[in-house]
């Protein structure tokens, strides 16, 4: 089924949609939920088209954040990678490693809260007098708005009601991807999709889906992602996932599987370990890919010739999934045939939408992860 002009989606099989779900789909897109409105392409973004034109002079870009606030930008920068003529180092995380400072790079700092432990200390780290510096956070007082005060630097409004992992359509990653040279207005496709019957009738039958796998103990959702440039898009999803959902004993665990390098590693175990996981196939067409040597070939393998890396990949992939099939595994298959800011967008939207469904399904809340601020008091007690 094509919920979009550029993505196939195969659903799982044998889960018939729940009324309930039907319901929550009609009530989160009526309701004006200020969260949902940013995925829309009516969201007013914080800062001009003027700072973007300005930004857009600099080649070499450090986004220094962790969490929800880098990994939505990861995600967009090595999807398109290839295609972008602009240099981002993203540093999330703590680490030893020297960074050196580029000449007339710019900083993007990036903080819900503007108290992010880590992100303060790369700043301290990687700030460097001869960068351009730039801070997305709330506006309310923490210490990277008093920083950005006594930097004299730019601040770009961060809404409160948009949590990290949800915020890619937002500031937190469409200022970056214009820097990139994209369109953001683009990335922002539910408008379009509220009205896509199909696109919504997949919503309703995929979340159906999780939520019988899950009621039978399957609660690892395995991710195996046969396109590298969308790595970072499933560690994107990853989070997104564990999150929302894992609460009150509750929870799906995502585990990001890169093919075809784990069929010779992690295969054995989901084909015949224990049945407590499903799937999600996801591959993109390539136009341009390494093709055989054929005069290299031996004779015995002359069905290689004139095949290039997408053949075999692509026949990997409907070979794993044809096996899944014969073992009645569950799983589902996203199939990409363009790469650009209107699918990439869509798979941001389906991605937010079926964790908010699940969330709400399961009687939890999808925005807080109190769990997590048990680490950072802890912490911070420590010093």
């Amino acid at each position: 089924m094509n919920i979009s002009k550029n993505i196939y989606l195969k659903n799982f099989n044998s889960r018939k949609p729940k009324k309930k779900i039907v319901d929550l789909v009609k009530e989160l897109i009526s309701t004006k939920n200020p969260l949902i409105e940013s995925f829309k392409n009516s969201y007013k973004n914080s800062y001009s088209k003027n700072l973007v034109t300005k930004l857009k002079k600099y080649k070499n870009i450090n986004l220094i954040g962790i969490g929800g606030s880098s990994l939505g930008t990861r995600s967009i920068y090595n999807f398109f990678k290839g295609c972008i003529n602009k240099n981002f180092i993203f540093i999330d995380d703590l680490s030893d490693d020297k960074f050196k400072a580029r000449k007339k790079s710019l900083n993007l700092i990036v903080s819900k809260s503007g108290n992010t432990l880590e992100t303060i200390t790369n700043v301290n780290f990687y700030s460097k007098k001869n960068q351009k510096n730039i801070f997305i956070t709330e506006n309310k007082e923490s210490y990277l708005n008093s920083l950005a005060k006594k930097l004299k630097s730019e601040v770009i409004h961060h809404n409160n009601f948009i949590g990290g992992r949800y915020s890619v359509l937002s500031e937190v990653g469409m200022l970056p991807a214009e820097i990139m040279g994209l369109n953001c207005l683009k990335f922002r496709q539910l408008n379009n999709l509220i009205k896509n019957k199909k696109f919504l009738n997949s919503l309703v039958k995929n979340v159906s889906s999780i939520l019988d796998l899950q009621r039978n103990n399957k609660t690892n959702s395995i991710i195996l992602n046969y396109d590298q440039k969308s790595s970072d898009l499933f560690y994107w999803y990853q989070q997104l996932v564990a999150e929302s959902l894992g609460k009150s004993n509750k929870g799906i665990l995502p585990i990001v599987s890169n093919m075809p390098k784990d069929n010779h590693s992690l295969m054995q175990l989901y084909l015949a370990g224990k049945k407590n996981n499903f799937y999600t196939f996801f591959f993109v067409k390539e136009n341009v890919t390494n093709k055989i040597r054929n005069k290299e070939i031996l004779n015995s393998h002359s069905y290689l010739r004139d095949k290039n890396i997408e053949d075999i990949k692509l026949a990997q992939f409907k070979a794993t999934q044809k096996v899944f099939k014969q073992k009645k595994m569950p799983f589902r298959s996203f199939f990409i045939s363009k790469r650009n800011e209107e699918t990439l967008g869509t798979l941001f939207t389906f991605f937010m939408l079926e964790t908010i469904l699940i969330g709400r399904a399961m009687n939890i809340n999808p925005y807080n992860q109190p769990a997590v601020e048990l680490i950072k008091t802890e912490t911070k007690k420590l010093f």
